[in-house]
């Protein structure tokens, strides 16, 4: 007898690594400032390569990058760049790697400056993740009002394309499709 299989995402495929990802992260509203910003550059990261890749190359980015502490990151200088250019456990994008070490400092001074990062980010949304119906968008006028609230902020490879996967990922928005098993657990 054949087992039955969950209805998924399209998304997810069949690769076990994203349907994992899928079936326990992906779309669950997270909270915490740190996961909110390490979820943020992984999606930066990802522009012009396919998710899987940052999945597979998940644990390296940590590690490089000190587990994404805001703290700690925006500290690295010039050795760290060069440190982590010669990884190729990672991605070597020398603008994608400043622009997450810049990221780390606009983090910062939104924090200092009495702004939470995690009420920032569900603040636009009203504070509860938005359900969306039909169609799976690239981009949203939220996330574009996102965008230009980041970039107001200082934060860069923020665009709204990038914004919406980050929302997506970290449940702000819960696009899992009609009919996915997890639409109505998230």
């Amino acid at each position: 007898m054949v087992a039955a299989t969950k209805a998924r995402c399209a998304w997810a495929g069949h690769d076990p690594i994203m349907q994992e990802y899928h079936d326990r992260e992906w779309g669950v509203p997270e909270h915490d400032g740190i996961k909110l910003f390490e979820a943020l550059m992984l999606d930066g990261f990802q522009a012009g390569l396919s998710w899987i890749t940052i999945l597979r190359k998940r644990e390296a980015f940590r590690e490089d990058f000190r587990g994404f502490d805001p703290a700690i990151v925006a500290k690295f200088g010039k050795r760290e760049v060069d440190r982590m250019l010669g990884n190729p456990a990672i991605i070597r994008s020398r603008a994608k790697i400043e622009a997450t070490i810049g990221n780390a400092r606009a983090f910062l001074a939104m924090e200092e400056s009495g702004e939470s990062f995690s009420e920032f980010a569900w603040s636009l949304a009203g504070k509860r993740p938005v359900k969306i119906d039909g169609d799976v968008p690239a981009k949203t006028p939220l996330s574009e009002t996102y965008s230009v609230a980041l970039k107001k902020r200082g934060f860069k490879f923020v665009g709204p394309t990038t914004v919406y996967a980050w929302m997506q990922a970290a449940g702000i928005v819960n696009d899992h499709v009609p009919g996915c098993f997890r639409r109505n657990q998230v």
